[in-house]
């Protein structure tokens, strides 16, 4: 094997299609930006779902969908928290995230007259920020996956 394909095979082991990575400091930056989004979502916004608070029963009654999709939507916060620091699973995490943001937006828009419309919008960003630095995990998910079929 020439050291070319050495150095592509250990990029590519590595995660990086292009041979490109993080710097460390970008990875620490970002894997601290995971673990405090995961704090975020774990907490104070599937916190309250799972345990039936009357401030996120009354907001899942104006929706319209009642205790069952309050219980489904913070488990699934919850599970996506998690996920967002186990590393083969963070870009997925971050992406699925991206589209509860999308849905949280357009709820916050439709059914609150936008009032904390921003903050979805933001935190979409912010997700897709890590879904992009963490596209190399995806890819590896992805192929063992496929490996597995």
């Amino acid at each position: 094997m020439s050291a070319t394909t050495a150095a592509t095979t250990t990029n590519t082991a590595a995660g990086t299609a292009n041979g490109t990575r993080l710097s460390r400091r970008a990875n620490i930056a970002t894997l601290t930006l995971q673990i405090v989004l995961a704090l975020f979502m774990a907490v104070p916004s599937a916190g309250p779902k799972l345990v039936g608070h009357s401030s996120a029963a009354e907001s899942f009654d104006k929706i319209g969908f009642g205790d069952w999709f309050m219980y489904v939507t913070g488990g699934l916060e919850l599970a996506g928290a998690i996920a967002l620091v186990i590393p083969i699973l963070s870009g997925v995490s971050a992406m699925a995230f991206m589209g509860l943001m999308i849905g949280a937006f357009i709820t916050q828009v439709t059914v609150f007259d936008g009032q904390y419309a921003i903050t979805p919008v933001i935190l979409f960003f912010v997700f897709a920020g890590i879904a992009w630095a963490r596209r190399h995990n995806t890819a590896e998910l992805v192929a063992l996956i496929r490996k597995r079929i």
